[in-house]
């Protein structure tokens, strides 16, 4: 009876920690949204350049905290097309981070081909950052 009032205890301890870890981890979490126009003739090179066999620089948003990284592109009523990203941000100092990812040379071998095919919003030189109005934990 003891051993099992023992066990009892150390497994409802262990799902705290445990419990209690996953929060902590969550709790620091920045979640980015982006929009930037697509030129309509470039769309078919840019699905190539993001495509599952094509590592890019995927690398390079791991080693920034920058993880489930998602672009999606939507048509919209002006017949302009949009890409919309979004990533999730797990490091201690984002600005700082930011600035090492855009010095790192795969990554501006990799926007100089991907810049060109994109088509800024109006007043941006690349992604637009979009403010977070809703967030379903």
């Amino acid at each position: 009876m003891r051993k099992l009032a023992f066990a009892t205890v150390f497994l409802a301890a262990a799902l705290l920690a445990i419990a209690m870890f996953a929060t902590a981890e969550n709790a620091h979490v920045q979640r980015i949204g982006m929009v930037i126009g697509i030129k309509a003739d470039q769309i078919s090179a840019y699905e190539a350049l993001h495509a599952a066999s094509n590592p890019g620089v995927r690398d390079l948003l791991d080693k920034y905290h920058m993880h489930n990284f998602s672009i999606y592109m939507r048509q919209l009523d002006d017949g302009k097309y949009y890409l919309f990203g979004y990533y999730e941000y797990t490091g201690t100092d984002y600005k700082a981070e930011m600035e090492k990812l855009a010095a790192e040379p795969r990554n501006r071998k990799w926007l100089s081909v991907t810049g060109p095919m994109q088509a800024p919003l109006p007043g941006e030189q690349s992604w637009a950052m979009m403010k977070e109005v809703y967030h379903n934990p």
